[in-house]
């Protein structure tokens, strides 16, 4: 049966961790996202697991990395700031293909910028967190539930990938305080997808000798299974190379992995679409704002429907497009300058919508969109 609880999303997105088999924390406090921290340092060790506030950001997410790199299950979480500085060793989590779940709990920015409001701004950073070339996956959560079932899809889509896993709350939800129905404890444990491992002859382990359209399989340390981790180029056993091809190689597989299984990680939602004459896209916070309009237009017999993307990166290309083929007057409503919709003009190949921006830190507010939306 499905549990009823009074939480915060922030503290959903605690209790999923733990009961996702995440047994290491490491970060550092920083608005909004410091509750997902308090609530571990309680949780973690009482179901025999560890958090630690570390010295600063960069610690806090390398911490973490050797966690995964010993087969556990880590976590860390911040803000903005807090990914800029992580920025370095989220590329190690990359090309080393290290799985790790960062939740960025979005506030306004650059630099200090808004700590304490809400803002999606982080939207193109989640894309590009580091240097290099990579495939990021990156997921959002727009109600209390989500933030439960979006952590627990977090950490299941990074072991499947081996590589990090960024989950976008904002403040409103990761503050927003009220009952959420989240699935049972037993109906969660079925979901959970485990991190392969090689089980052969320790002679024979290559972690990184696999087709190219999949993931590395990195045993967990003191196993007696002997590999090498760098943050350079490597070949099959994780030793460095500049060979032309294995690096060619190597970067194309980052992409394929992910390319190749885009099925398994697309994600997004179709509310009173199937009639509509007008259509939002909203993710996160603003979607509720946008499900509200919606509700009061309808009444008015106005035609409105929200397409709600869940995984933002990679975006869901194929259905945006089909639906900005298919709708003629479509509405953008982000609560930054338009980071996504710069993603929806290139999948749509139009750049004919309404927008709806807000980068104050205050939210978008139902009546805000109605007026949009009428003045259509």
């Amino acid at each position: 049966m499905a549990r009823e609880l009074i939480s915060t999303g922030n503290e959903l997105a605690a209790l999923a961790a733990v009961e996702a088999g995440c047994e290491f924390f490491a970060g550092y406090p920083i608005t909004p996202s410091s509750e997902i921290m308090h609530t571990l340092s309680d949780l973690l060790p009482a179901h025999g697991g560890a958090s630690m506030q570390m010295e600063d950001e960069i610690a806090g997410v390398c911490a973490a990395l050797g966690a995964s790199m010993s087969g556990k299950r880590a976590l860390t979480a911040t803000s903005g700031p807090g990914i800029s500085l992580k920025s370095e060793n989220i590329g190690l989590g990359y090309i080393a293909e290290v799985p790790l779940v960062i939740i960025n709990v979005m506030r306004g920015g650059p630099s200090t910028g808004l700590p304490t409001r809400v803002q999606q701004g982080d939207v193109l950073q989640a894309k590009s967190p580091t240097h290099g070339d990579f495939n990021s996956i990156t997921l959002t959560a727009s109600t209390l539930e989500e933030c439960y079932t979006q952590t627990i899809r977090a950490f299941n889509l990074a072991d499947r990938f081996m590589q990090p896993v960024f989950l976008l709350l904002d403040e409103t939800v990761g503050h927003m305080s009220g009952k959420a129905i989240i699935p049972d404890l037993e109906e969660v444990k079925k979901t959970i997808v485990p991190r392969r491992v090689y089980e052969g002859d320790p002679k024979d382990y290559k972690p990184y000798g696999v087709p190219n359209d999949e993931p590395a399989i990195l045993n967990p340390m003191f196993k007696g299974y002997r590999f090498h981790f760098t943050g350079l180029h490597h070949g099959p056993t994780g030793h460095p190379t500049e060979d032309a091809q294995l690096s060619q190689n190597l970067i194309d597989r980052l992409f394929n992995k992910v390319n190749a299984h885009v099925d398994e990680v697309e994600h997004y939602e179709e509310y009173m679409l199937e009639d509509a004459d007008y259509m939002i896209i909203a993710y996160g916070s603003v979607a509720l704002s946008a499900k509200d309009a919606i509700k009061r237009l309808r009444k008015e017999g106005i035609k409105v429907g929200l397409f709600r993307p869940i995984t933002i990166w990679p975006s869901p290309a194929n259905k945006i497009n089909e639906y900005c083929n298919k709708i003629e007057k479509i509405l953008v409503t982000e609560l930054n300058k338009g980071q996504y919709i710069q993603e929806i003009q290139r999948v749509s190949k139009r750049d004919d919508f309404t927008t709806l921006f807000k980068a104050n830190g205050r939210p978008i507010a139902p009546l805000e969109i109605i007026e949009k939306i009428k003045g259509m």
